[in-house]
Formats: C-alpha cells, sequence, structure tokens
C-alpha cells in the first residue's frame, strides 16, 4: 500500500469519528469509536508506517534539521500525520466526554470540536477557556 493511499485511507477513516461527535456525541458507539476503535487502528498503521520507513541519515528529534531529514520519506512523513489524527480525535472525544460530565451545552463545544479538528491545540485551547470560564461563572 503506498503512502499516498494510507494517507487517503485514514484520513477517511477518522472523518466518521468527527461527524459523530459533531451530530451524536451521547451515543454509545460514538465514544468506543472516537475513544478505542478508530485510535487502535490508526496506531497499528502508525507503527506500521515507521517500521517499514527507510532510515536516512541524518534524522532524529534534536534539531529542526533532523526533523526535517526525518520527514523527507513519505511513510515517515504519513506517520507523523496519522499521529495527528489519532491524538486530536482522542482530544475531541475526551472533549465531548468532558462537557457532558461538566454539563457544557453541546453546541458551545461544537467549534472547539471543529477547531481540534483541523488545528489540534487551538481547539483543545479554546476548549479548557470555555470551560474554565463557565466553571468560574457557575461559581458565582
Amino acid at each position: 500500500m503506498t503512502p499516498d493511499t494510507v494517507f487517503s485511507l485514514c484520513n477517511a477513516l477518522v472523518l466518521p469519528c468527527w461527524l459523530l461527535l459533531i451530530f451524536v456525541p451521547r451515543w454509545r458507539w460514538t465514544q468506543r469509536l472516537a475513544t478505542f476503535v478508530v485510535p487502535l487502528l490508526i496506531a497499528g498503521v502508525y507503527v506500521w508506517m515507521l517500521a517499514t520507513a527507510p532510515h536516512v541519515d541524518g534524522a532524529g528529534f534534536k534539531s529542526i534539521a533532523q526533523v526535517r531529514a526525518l520527514f523527507s520519506v513519505d511513510r515517515a512523513l504519513v506517520a507523523g500525520w496519522i499521529h495527528y489524527l489519532a491524538f486530536d480525535l482522542f482530544i475531541g472525544a475526551w472533549e465531548t466526554r468532558d462537557a457532558h460530565r461538566s454539563g457544557i451545552a453541546q453546541w458551545l463545544v461544537l467549534p472547539c470540536l471543529v477547531l481540534t479538528f483541523l488545528f489540534g491545540p487551538l481547539g483543545l485551547g479554546l476548549y479548557l477557556l470555555l470551560r474554565m470560564g463557565l466553571k468560574k461563572k457557575a461559581g458565582r
């Protein structure tokens, strides 16, 4: 399977989970799929992509030049993308669970989910600020 195919398949695999988180966050299968099943599948693909990526001299994590060298190989680049897909999905699922437990309305969480899907840490940051703001308001 080519890196392009793996990239497309993994993107296609997470999209339904995001739609479930947005439209039916309290359905019992939403959390199972978005927190466990799909991230576990993607984790397996991630390991496979890294294990089968050719070694690149000078690749590593100690400098931007080493990371650039690492991602010069398509298999490693796709593995890096899969890393984002898995963690962003896991965080989005956590946001919906936490919002439900905290009594935060789903419509307030929607922008956070969209931003988590598109920009990861930005969506998480917005959710944490929303959560903090609502807790402070409730505490008054």
